[in-house]
């Protein structure tokens, strides 16, 4: 019942007013296809449909490849006080709104922010960060570096030590042991956070509006814009429909990826 209330009703109800049309700046109930094809042929919306997805999968790969040393040193080499140390810190950002943590970085990142005034006093010169792609990716790792972390840590954490220890007395090295044994072992755990991380990511607008500038069109703020133009609703649902099933699609494929059988 909390599905089919929370996230079935909603999704259709999304999928229905895709095909209304709008009339005095108002929702007129109909049936027209006019909306989809006013979306599906202009030129912007492809464009801004690569970029989402580009930087959504750039952001899961990289954060993941951040992350993972991370929560294999928690959870191989740290003790067991300092790894409750490490889960409460991985938590506490999630205390305070993601909305604050990107307008902290505002003034780290702005043209005379901390960066540039430490650059400046090494006498070098100043880096534009703030309204950039770069700064669009350190608000999406802002975003996600601590959840990804916690999720992979949460499956290390129960990867077998005995097959670790085998896998040493068999004269498997270090990083034989990690490739071959423990994200094998940890695979589904890496799978659903750099699921989790492209999610966020592909539906985030505050990184690109507030640290990007806005400069690069992604598909939340097209969504955003289509709304202002003329209470627009039903174009913007077909974007979000057309959000909706990408995560979908890209979840599934994970999903099967993470917990098929190796050959």
């Amino acid at each position: 019942m909390w599905q089919l209330l929370f996230l079935v009703f909603p999704v259709v109800f999304l999928l229905v007013i895709t095909f209304w049309s709008v009339e005095f700046f108002r929702l007129k109930p109909d049936f027209t296809f006019a909306n989809w094809a006013f979306i599906y042929t202009r030129g912007y919306f492809y464009d801004a449909y690569v970029l989402t997805f580009g930087m959504a999968i750039f952001s899961a790969i990289v954060i993941s490849a951040i992350a993972f040393p991370c929560a294999y040193a928690i959870a191989f080499k740290f003790r067991k006080s300092a790894r409750q140390l490490a889960l409460l810190l991985l938590i506490i950002p999630f205390f305070t709104s993601y909305l604050v943590r990107v307008y902290a970085w505002q003034v780290v990142l702005a043209d005379s922010g901390v960066v540039n005034m430490l650059l400046s006093w090494l006498s070098l010169p100043p880096v534009a960060m703030l309204n950039t792609l770069g700064g669009t990716l350190i608000g999406y790792a802002t975003l996600c570096l601590p959840l990804v972390t916690l999720l992979q840590l949460l499956s290390l954490i129960y990867v077998d030590r005995n097959l670790v220890e085998a896998s040493h007395n068999l004269g498997c090295g270090r990083l034989g042991t990690i490739w071959h044994v423990i994200i094998p072992s940890a695979r589904i755990g890496i799978m659903v956070a750099a699921l989790f991380c492209f999610i966020l990511t592909f539906g985030d607008f505050v990184s690109p509006l507030y640290l990007g500038g806005g400069l690069r069109t992604v598909l939340s703020t097209v969504i955003i814009d289509t709304v202002k133009s003329g209470q627009q609703w039903p174009q913007a649902a077909v974007v979000a429909v057309t959000m909706i099933m990408t995560l979908l699609a890209v979840a599934l494929a994970a999903i099967w990826f993470a917990y098929r059988r190796p050959k």
